[in-house]
């Protein structure tokens, strides 16, 4: 016997479901509208030009009328006696930066959140979130000025009696540079979103916790932190998709010659090699490449969050 259709049988059909849909809430889908339109056009609709990458890309001839050439411009840049040191030194400055700069704003706001005066307390958030608002070409004005060998931390080493040095000429300062820095200028930013997840921990838990014997730091451990663990685990799969991704720009304001070896990152390295020698085609292959390998990352640490925390962004 033949199968009834949809309707016979009782089943609204999808066009007659959307048509529906449509009815009930056009106000909704109209302020959709824009945000989709958003993405269509500066998300999706530049991912065109991924074909750069397959071909040797000539403005005069355009994306289609230039030359196919397969994976020639991956081959250069894995065979290029620099790629294993650019690619060494962005994980390793992003492992650094999620080894100190992901836990440390966490630590910061669960001691915020235990002061109770008001004031205090707005004026440390103040100081600590000022950085994040500084121009970057101010803040690496002055790490330049302050690591020279006559800047303050030449006048710390002179006072130490040590001999001063320029530690933006050693090759063996600037993670470190780089790494404090980054968590001197986002320590407060990055704290902001954390203190909003422990304005929701409910404060009947930390009574139970409190009738039951449990100190601050046994609190901490056994209620606020699986408190706002969701939203540690979110952020941490996010930090995770950008392992092999590092801006150019604060590198190439504090990078030199002279420290190449350990400062040289990939995306400094396409910022040269791609666009100052306008081999844009080579540049986006090695942008492929980084955007690949984000999101196995991505899809990695949300299946271990997944089953380590029940928590993953799908």
């Amino acid at each position: 016997m033949a199968a009834k259709p949809d309707a016979q049988a009782g089943v609204m059909p999808w066009s007659a479901k959307i048509a529906h849909d449509w009815r009930r809430h056009w106000h909704l889908y109209l302020m959709l509208i824009p945000v989709v339109l958003f993405y269509l056009l500066w998300a999706y609709g530049p991912m065109y030009g991924i074909l750069l990458a397959f071909k040797d890309f000539s403005p005069r001839f355009g994306i289609m009328g230039s030359p196919f050439v397969g994976l020639r411009y991956f081959r250069e840049f894995f065979n290029s006696p620099f790629s294993y040191r650019v690619i060494r030194n962005t994980v390793l400055i992003n492992f650094y930066n999620l080894l100190f700069g992901f836990p440390l704003p966490i630590v910061f706001a669960l001691l915020l959140n235990e002061v109770k005066n008001r004031y205090y307390k707005k004026t440390v958030q103040t100081i600590t979130y000022m950085p994040y608002f500084v121009s970057l070409i101010v803040i690496c004005g002055i790490i330049v000025d302050f690591t020279a060998s006559d800047g303050v931390f030449g006048e710390i080493f002179r006072l130490l009696g040590l001999t001063p040095t320029n530690l933006l000429a050693n090759p063996k300062y600037f993670r470190s540079l780089y790494v404090g820095s980054e968590l001197w200028q986002r320590l407060g930013w990055d704290s902001i979103i954390f203190l909003a997840a422990l304005s929701s921990v409910s404060a009947e838990l930390y009574e139970a916790a409190t009738i039951d014997g449990a100190g601050k730091m046994k609190q901490i451990l056994h209620v606020t932190l699986p408190g706002i663990l969701p939203t540690i685990a979110i952020l941490l799969i996010l930090r995770i998709g950008f392992m092999m991704s590092l801006s150019f720009e604060k590198i190439i304001l504090l990078y030199n010659g002279l420290i190449y070896e350990t400062a040289d990152v990939i995306s400094s390295f396409v910022y040269r090699k791609g666009i100052i020698e306008n081999n844009f085609s080579f540049s986006t292959a090695v942008g492929l490449f980084n955007s690949v390998i984000n999101f196995f990352l991505v899809v990695f640490a949300n299946k271990v969050s997944a089953k380590m925390t029940e928590t993953s962004l799908w």
